[in-house]
């Protein structure tokens, strides 16, 4: 199940022309455009069917810099409140790709998505290797919280 994409940058909070373009979360199915995939949660907010499509749309957001949309999907109690618009700051991640690993549901309103998110900072590479958990509450999905391995 494991995906890899890597997607072009767009202007801050903006996502280049959806027609034409693959989402950068590998899409659903693969290949899939970013209208095709990401856009219709992002754009209209459209509820997520399941934390794993939540979780590829959040990554898609930071990819875009839609700080709005993930602030709207983060849980209210777990949201950091400084949480902006990176802007032109060089020390922003640029995002390179997104690979699932596993993505389980706990019961009807919990889930956990393990995924590696691949980006460079100041030309370096990194990657971030995470479990989230997501809760769905009022039948929305958020993301709660996560736990970072190395």
């Amino acid at each position: 199940m494991s995906q890899t994409r890597t997607p072009a940058r767009a202007a801050a909070g903006t996502a280049p022309s959806a027609s034409q373009t693959a989402c950068p979360c590998g899409g659903q199915p693969p290949g899939a455009t970013y209208a095709a995939c990401c856009a219709r949660l992002i754009e209209t907010r459209q509820a997520a069917p399941d934390a794993l499509t939540l979780m590829r749309s959040r990554y898609t957001a930071y990819v875009y810099d839609n700080f709005d949309y993930l602030r709207s999907t983060w849980h209210p109690r777990t949201c950091p409140p400084d949480l902006a618009d990176a802007g032109d700051n060089p020390a922003r991640p640029r995002w390179l790709g997104l690979s699932i690993k596993r993505h389980t549901a706990i019961d009807e309103d919990h889930a956990e998505v393990e995924f590696v998110a691949r980006y460079k900072i100041g030309g370096r590479a990194q990657r971030l290797h995470e479990i989230s958990r997501f809760t769905r509450i009022e039948g929305r999905w958020r993301y709660l919280d996560g736990q970072l391995f190395d």
